[in-house]
């Protein structure tokens, strides 16, 4: 096996090159600067608990932090778009906070505990070639600027977390087995509903619109209407496109053998990341296009960060010589639409960084970047900031007048429902059926499926109320009774619960151990966390993260499977 794994070290190494080259070849950036990114700048790191953080702690829990989202999601925490820098800085004071608390514990992690936690972390790899933590430290840790004793320092640190969970989210696990039944009954059976729904486009006819009326309302409404604070930037697009020919030559021979790779790799998961692949052929396509475009796009970014570092190292570069720049490097320079921060540039997908850096540039600071986008990674400089406004009605006309419509209607909506409701109370309470009212009013009633509350989703009627909504209205109705008529986004609506619907106790003894198992870890985690929330209001005041919630626990498994 081991010459098995020798042989074909070189292109397995290659898969986890392919996948993760983006996140480096930006993170490690000398010019990365020009993002505000690589941690927390100007040296105050606060203390915690009347300690005060070095910059050497910061930096090693910030590593860890990196290293735990690696191990148990697949992905680096730059890779990540949806989590900010604020919600990184946060996790790393938790990190740092929770560290403490095993030092003040005595929680000391043996060498056998900590080896045995890298075996179930590398696991998933396996499927890579990488088989043992030895060659995780030698492969993978390099490629981010980690070494042994980040991997080690962060073991010893992820075990001792596990203790503190076991600790303090120890009541969580005190739930007897009755009690779970008891939960499990309730949360899983089932209701026969139907619904009445009253919706706006139904009444939007009735609507009629005068000058006067309009005035008023847009009158009544103008700070809805406000532009907010624009920017305006100009970019240089780096297109994975066009360097594809040179990923391809770049992967050579090798790239069948990777595609294979992932094939292994993914699995059936293929199917799920390309559903649209339906033959073997098609799949192995589908791959090898995701392997060519990810490392075009590192390809691209790397490009990007030369033309970073040309902008850096150039002193005299001022924002009216970005052109003149990109056209010595043979660049063309493209402008954005004006955007605002919430919804960033139309037609560049691109993530929450580029607008936050965006709107932090200014003729002295003109230059940012480079920011991955889906397809391209950008480098951009400041064009022109434009303040907030607030349109006149006859500019957005159109729009008013659609609001009003759609205000007015959905009124209209919830008085026929509110008189619906009256009359069908009263005529249920006279012994009525629920159908037979339903049809002297002329309205028809939807039966729904059968939902419980732990129902995910109800496709049938989630574009006419919330979920939500439809659990409270249905599971606060006693069987055979209507529920009050419930105000919804589009109108209202009334539900008649019609009964409740008898368990599968085969399958309710099938699911107990499982379901035990889970509601006994998540009432442990909740327990944790109401711990580690009340320890960071005290612990975290005097950091600049301030009086923080803290996020979900790291967890208390491992590394997924």
């Amino acid at each position: 096996m081991f010459g098995t794994i020798r042989k074909h070290q070189t292109w397995l190494w290659a898969v986890i090159i392919t996948l993760t080259v983006i996140s480096f070849v930006v993170y490690f950036s000398p010019y990365s600067k020009m993002n505000n990114g690589g941690g927390r700048s100007g040296g105050n790191y606060g203390s915690i608990n009347g300690q005060k953080v070095t910059s050497q702690q910061y930096a090693n829990a910030y590593r860890e932090v990196d290293l735990h989202f690696f191990l148990t999601s697949g992905h680096w925490l730059n890779e990540d778009r949806k989590r900010s820098e604020t919600d990184v800085e946060r996790e790393v004071y938790n990190w740092l906070l929770l560290t403490q608390k095993q030092e003040q514990l005595g929680i000391h992690v043996s060498d056998e505990a900590a080896a045995d936690m890298a075996r179930q972390m590398i696991r998933p790899f396996e499927r890579m070639g990488i088989s043992s933590p030895t060659m995780f430290i030698e492969k993978v840790l390099p490629q981010k600027g980690l070494d042994v004793s980040d991997f080690e320092r962060y073991l010893r640190h992820f075990v001792g977390i596990q203790e503190l969970i076991s600790t303090f989210g120890l009541s969580g696990k005190l739930i007897t087995p009755q009690e779970a039944k008891s939960l499990y009954e309730r949360e899983h059976q089932e209701v026969a509903t139907a619904g009445v729904f009253f919706t706006a486009t139904n009444y939007m006819a009735a609507v009629s619109v005068t000058p006067e009326v309009l005035g008023q309302f847009y009158s009544n409404r103008v700070a809805t209407y406000m532009v907010p604070d624009r920017v305006q930037v100009s970019y240089v697009r780096f297109a994975s496109s066009n360097f594809l020919s040179q990923a391809q030559q770049e992967l050579g021979t090798n790239l069948s053998e990777l595609v294979e790779a992932n094939l292994q790799r993914l699995g059936t998961n293929v199917t799920t990341m390309f559903p649209e692949a339906k033959t073997p052929e098609d799949k192995q396509a589908k791959v090898r296009e995701h392997i060519l475009q990810q490392r075009s796009l590192a390809d691209a970014a790397q490009k990007a960060n030369d033309f970073a570092h040309t902008l850096i190292d150039n002193q005299s570069a001022k924002l009216g010589s970005f052109p003149e720049i990109a056209k010595t490097n043979g660049l063309a320079v493209e402008v954005t639409a004006p955007f605002d921060r919430v919804d960033g540039p139309k037609g560049l997908d691109v993530g929450p960084d580029f607008g936050k850096a965006a709107f932090g540039l200014s003729a002295e600071e003109p230059f940012a970047g480079p920011f991955m986008g889906q397809d391209s990674a950008y480098v951009i400089a400041f064009d022109k900031k434009i303040p907030h406004e607030i349109p006149p009605l006859d500019r957005i006309r159109d729009q008013v007048v659609a609001d009003f419509k759609r205000t007015q209607a959905i009124q209209l909506a919830r008085q026929a429902g509110t008189s619906f409701y009256e009359s069908l109370t009263n005529k249920l309470a006279q012994g009525a059926a629920f159908t037979n009212i339903c049809a002297e009013a002329h309205i028809t009633p939807m039966t729904l499926p059968p939902f419980s509350i732990s129902t995910r989703d109800l496709p049938a009627v989630e574009n006419l109320a919330s979920l939500n909504q439809i659990k409270q209205a249905a599971f606060s109705t006693t069987p055979g009774k209507v529920s009050p008529f419930e105000p919804t986004s589009e109108g209202g609506m009334i539900l008649y619960v019609q009964a409740k619907l008898p368990l599968d106790q085969g399958k309710v003894d099938a699911d107990m151990p499982r379901y035990l198992a889970s509601l006994r870890s998540s009432r442990q985690s909740e327990a944790f966390n109401d711990w580690l929330r009340r320890e960071a209001e005290k612990g975290l005041r005097d950091t600049p993260i301030g009086r923080p919630t803290p996020p979900p626990a790291m967890g208390s498994g491992t590394a997924k499977s």
